[in-house]
């Protein structure tokens, strides 16, 4: 692999930086970004040199990413290494994350709520937490079923979906709320 251009290493850099931020550490967001932008699929010893990391951190970031379904196994004809490679599309990656972090994080949240909510509560105290509780599980619940309906629209159908934001709000406006739906935009 040739090194990194500018360009690439500004990329591979920013998404070291930001993986904190989204739950994944530096060293697994930078191995995400070199092979995101790679033009052919890499191999980890690629992934190492290119980054300086060795190749043992290289193959556990390799299997988280693997893990999250962000990057796929290739084998290349005449070539006894494992490449990896990771979809070009944005929405696709988008849709898995998504999911992801659904059967990661919501869904556990969901069962939890549903084994609270059939529990006998046995003090107001706890009455009113089931009352609150019932309140989070229901929105979950209606946030699970439209993510749902949206993960089947079409990546154009989606984008403009998500431009109508300001449309939706004109509308409302007009509908005479008597005042902004949402605030202005600064």
């Amino acid at each position: 692999m040739p090194a990194l251009t500018p360009l690439v290493r500004s990329f591979v850099s920013h998404f070291g930086e930001m993986g904190s931020r989204w739950g994944i550490n530096r060293t697994v967001g930078q191995i995400y970004a070199l092979i995101f932008v790679s033009p052919q699929p890499v191999n980890a010893d690629e992934i190492a040199e290119a980054l300086e990391f060795s190749r043992s951190n290289v193959s556990m970031g390799l299997k988280e990413l693997q893990a999250w379904r962000l990057v796929s196994l290739r084998h290349l004809p005449g070539d006894r290494r494992e490449y990896f490679d990771a979809p070009s599309d944005a929405w696709e990656i988008f849709r898995t994350l998504a999911e992801e972090r659904r059967r990661r994080e919501i869904e556990p949240t969901l069962s939890m709520l549903r084994n609270a909510l059939l529990e006998q509560p046995t003090s107001d105290e706890d009455r009113i937490a089931q009352q609150r509780m019932k309140g989070m599980h229901d929105l979950i619940e209606l946030m699970t079923t439209w993510f749902d309906d949206v993960q089947r629209l079409d990546a154009r159908t989606l984008a403009q979906l998500m431009k109508m934001g300001a449309k939706v709000q004109r509308l409302l406006e007009f509908a005479g709320k008597g005042k902004p739906a949402l605030p202005p935009r600064t």
